[in-house]
């Protein structure tokens, strides 16, 4: 999939047709469907790092009184993995998957799962490659950890994932490297968890993603784009949300986390996205 000229991909191009920025056209077949709704939203914990860092259990407690009922960690800020599952069952919270640098995969894949075992959770979800590792060698180290790590995990009962920004959709002699990572990494050993914001400031349809890959993503970050490239809360920008959502269910996403990588202010951004995706339905 080649990135898109940004003008044409919003004035007339596969996006508009899918849905993605424009209006959705929905096929008669699924506009006689039922409508629904997510049904555990949840929140990837990144957007209240400094809240996090400040007051650990109250943050989460207040996000639980917000609605969301999943959590994804990004840190654990040196509680031990039984004192923060203690905070999530104080809570009614649940967390399905958490981000652990791809260091931390590589150097200690057992700490991790075991971690991951006492909070509950199904996922490890290597989220970031460094400037300088956006590299065709560096791609391929990442696409054999992915794998090895996958078929420790598969015996744990968990499994591997990646999470995207905007520059895994460049190419690379050729290949855009997200490409590369899909069709390299065993589809039965590793997931993909895709962040919606930052396949958008790519200026890339993820609708084709969906239809291509069915089954190998399970996971998706909600976060709005606005029309000067902004992040924002759901529900502020230009996504369609519902057009991504109805195709990414039959697609066998089963996790929305809601994110902000730099809201101005954290609970404000996660109350306005809640609201908004709390009622909408696709």
């Amino acid at each position: 999939m080649n990135k898109l000229n940004r003008r044409q991909f919003l004035e007339g191009s596969i996006s508009l047709a899918t849905g993605f920025y424009g209006a959705s056209l929905v096929s008669a077949a699924e506009g006689a469907a039922v409508k629904r709704r997510i049904e555990r939203l949840g929140l990837q914990l990144y957007t209240m790092r400094k809240e996090m860092e400040d007051d650990f259990e109250g943050t989460l407690a207040r996000v639980a009184e917000l609605g969301y009922s999943e959590v994804e960690f990004a840190g654990y800020f040196d509680l031990t993995p039984i004192q923060v599952r203690k905070v999530l069952d104080t809570n009614g919270l649940v967390s399905p998957a958490a981000h652990i640098p791809w260091q931390a995969v590589r150097d200690d894949l057992d700490f991790e799962i075991e971690r991951a075992l006492v909070l509950g959770q199904k996922n490890i979800v290597i989220p970031y490659l460094a400037p300088s590792e956006r590299t065709e060698s560096h791609y391929k180290q990442l696409i054999e950890t992915l794998n090895l790590a996958g078929e420790s995990c598969k015996k744990a009962g968990l499994r591997i994932g990646y999470h995207n920004h905007d520059f895994e959709f460049q190419s690379i002699k050729g290949v855009v490297a997200y490409d590369l990572i899909l069709e390299e990494t065993e589809d039965s050993l590793v997931d993909f968890e895709l962040d919606l914001y930052w396949i958008a400031h790519a200026g890339v349809d993820p609708i084709p993603y969906f239809e291509k890959y069915p089954g190998r993503f399970t996971m998706l970050h909600v976060k709005d784009r606005a029309t000067d490239g902004n992040m924002v809360a759901v529900g502020n920008g230009e996504i369609n949300f519902q057009s991504i959502f109805t195709r990414a269910e039959l697609a066998g996403v089963k996790h929305y986390f809601v994110e902000h990588d730099n809201p101005t202010d954290a609970f404000t951004s996660v109350s306005d996205s809640y609201r908004a995706l709390s009622t909408m339905t696709f």
